[in-house]
């Protein structure tokens, strides 16, 4: 179901947690505390308001947001999007070669970092994924974190996207 943002803006908190609570991997409160932020003039609005409050979040919660993040190509659980979006890439259908590289990527990242490895997959083959997965293995604890976070926020875009139309607000604010 898509929302337009009069939708949003005229919702209780609790709606509109639970319309934008997957936006941030398994971190509803990202939504909860945005929404005192209402009106939004357009998804920007949205977006750089939910971005302002996760870069101010403390160390120790910008790393739980990124270890909500599932393993890519896991038969965990996992946000529903989270679930579609894997999906899209092809990350559900592996065969077994191609699944025990992931798993073997997933599993020397955790061990070097602490952390699953997060990229949006959205517009990606799983050959740029394994790529990206190859260099970032190179990378230092504090330039993953980056990286990470960097992601994130790419997703976070492309679910608001996808579930705000693009129809312009009727509501001049």
């Amino acid at each position: 179901m898509q929302y337009d943002l009069d939708e949003l803006n005229s919702m209780s908190q609790d709606d509109f947690t639970i319309v934008l609570g997957d936006i941030w991997e398994h971190t509803p409160e990202i939504a909860t505390t945005c929404w005192v932020a209402r009106p939004f003039k357009n998804i920007d609005d949205l977006y750089n308001s939910m971005v302002e409050l996760v870069e101010g979040m403390s160390e120790a919660e910008k790393l739980a947001l990124i270890k909500a993040h599932p393993d890519l190509g896991r038969k965990a659980k996992m946000a529903a999007v989270s679930v579609r979006e894997q999906a899209e890439v092809g990350l559900d259908r592996l065969n077994l070669e191609k699944y025990n590289l992931l798993l073997s990527f997933n599993r020397a990242y955790k061990n070097k970092f602490g952390f699953p490895f997060v990229i949006a997959v959205k517009n990606r083959t799983l050959e740029s994924i394994l790529e990206s997965f190859s260099e970032r293995l190179n990378n230092c604890i504090e330039e993953e974190k980056k990286a990470a976070l960097s992601e994130i926020m790419k997703i976070a875009r492309f679910r608001l996207d996808a579930l705000i139309t693009k129809q312009p607000s009727t509501t001049k604010y």
